[in-house]
């Protein structure tokens, strides 16, 4: 299925939660001696307008960043850093997707191979994100990852972030981490997923958690208002994290109730 666009939900409450984590992560991996290759399986279109129908549509970033910004000590600072050059830039209603993260906050050094199967998606990511050392693709992510990883030097980083537009996405993500981890055992990853009132993610989690993973780690948020229809919480997984960068650090009070 390709109907999923994030514009409608880009600065909303999970986005505070996983690219809070991952600006830590990113600014962390810039300021070792090793390159760094960073992946990212379903990037998006990178750059969001909040003041776009799409955005205005659902309210989230009225009940994400748009609050949190009146408190920006409580944001981690690579994610605050990140916040303002996307404005300085593109404006006052401008936020970046975790594509523009990256190449924000690591080195121009550092290669970013970005991949968004959406053709509009990936027409805008094109725009959004481009220069020398970014490679952007039009395929499958989980596919593309495994063609990737192990990078030839230095070290790598993977997020791994599906729409989860089918019930069945929970079960494939598990399965990929697993695969993946099998080929590459030094693997850094953050993998997001959405807490549903159905509550499928509860399979991945499981699955994962029992797997023996070297440093897994998990952090769950539930959302005190309704942020969009059945979402009820954001999770992240990380794996191989070292313990500064551990999920339980996450400031979970900079997400406005």
């Amino acid at each position: 299925m390709l109907s999923y666009q994030h514009g409608y939900h880009a600065g909303g409450p999970a986005d505070i939660h996983k690219h809070a984590a991952l600006a830590r992560m990113l600014d962390h991996m810039a300021r070792a001696r090793r390159s760094c290759t960073y992946v990212e399986t379903h990037a998006g279109r990178g750059l969001y307008d909040l003041a776009s129908p799409e955005a205005r549509k659902t309210g989230e970033a009225a009940r994400g960043i748009i609050p949190a910004l009146k408190n920006p000590a409580d944001l981690p600072e690579p994610y605050l850093r990140a916040l303002r050059l996307t404005r300085a830039v593109h404006g006052p209603d401008a936020y970046p997707g975790s594509p523009l993260i990256a190449q924000l906050l690591l080195r121009p050094s550092d290669p970013l191979h970005l991949m968004e199967l959406h053709p509009q998606e990936h027409a805008a990511l094109k725009k959004n994100v481009h220069g020398p050392g970014i490679h952007v693709a039009r395929q499958d992510g989980l596919v593309g990852a495994m063609r990737l990883l192990p990078p030839r030097k230095g070290d790598g980083f993977l997020f791994v972030d599906p729409s989860y537009e089918v019930k069945t996405d929970y079960a494939a993500a598990a399965a990929f981490v697993l695969e993946i981890y099998r080929k590459w055992q030094d693997l850094r990853l953050l993998l997001w997923y959405p807490i549903l009132d159905a509550g499928y993610h509860e399979l991945l989690v499981t699955r994962l958690m029992n797997a023996g993973l070297p440093g897994y780690d998990c952090d769950q948020f539930y959302f005190k208002v309704e942020t969009s229809p059945r979402l009820r919480g954001s999770g992240l997984i990380g794996i191989n994290l070292p313990d500064q960068l551990k999920l339980s650090h996450q400031q979970s009070c900079l997400i406005p109730d």
